[in-house]
């Protein structure tokens, strides 16, 4: 989980990631939870996997996953997390920008609170339509710019925020299951604690 504001690696993560705390808490995301019935239990890209909660929450389900984030410090921890459940998980330091989705690889991909400056999110989120095999599903869940009034977490601009409509275009070619623009009760850990306007999207590959 991370906002990758330059093309290079952010040190000011491994920073936040060093402290003895999991700063977004151990447990997964609550849309990921109520949503991963309907996941494949196959090969799953976990992008800005920060500290791992959510790639160890799906390893925990049984799948195969691999969690990319921009923080070697985070990644480090995840596999802490992993361990402590019993469970594994393949890790890759890189900036999503630079990460390469192999086409056609991945029977899901979760994209949670991965904020990108829009160029390049627009970039990945390409990737991410490429990168999914026939039928391989696709969750996301981002703040929306309306969060910048309620000041409960999240990233500093609206251009690291995300709307639906503008994840209809960057994410054409997947049917959509679910799409809704909300505001609800987010609690993980004490970055993200409060209030949240979010958009939520689970879509399928046809």
């Amino acid at each position: 989980m991370a906002f990758f504001e330059k093309i290079q690696l952010d040190p000011k993560w491994d920073k936040r990631y060093s402290s003895g705390e999991f700063i977004y808490g151990k447990k997964p995301n609550d849309f990921l939870v109520s949503i991963s019935d309907k996941l494949p239990r196959g090969r799953v890209l976990c992008l800005a996997d920060g500290q791992g909660r959510n790639g160890v929450y799906l390893a925990e389900r049984g799948c195969q996953v691999t969690s990319v984030d921009g923080s070697a410090v985070g990644l480090r921890k995840a596999k802490e997390l992993a361990k402590e459940r019993g469970v594994q998980i393949k890790t890759v330091v890189s900036n999503l920008v630079d990460y390469n989705i192999r086409q056609e690889s991945w029977d899901a991909i979760v994209s949670i609170f991965c904020h990108l400056p829009s160029k390049w999110r627009a970039l990945v989120h390409n990737r991410v339509v490429s990168g999914l095999q026939s039928g391989g599903t696709f969750v996301l869940e981002a703040y929306r710019p309306a969060q910048l009034e309620l000041k409960t977490g999240g990233p500093p601009h609206a251009d690291l925020m995300i709307s639906l409509s503008t994840l209809r275009e960057e994410l054409a070619g997947l049917r959509f299951q679910h799409a809704e623009e909300l505001e609800r009760d987010v609690v993980e850990g004490r970055q993200h604690t409060g209030r949240g306007a979010v958009v939520q999207v689970l879509a399928l590959k046809p």
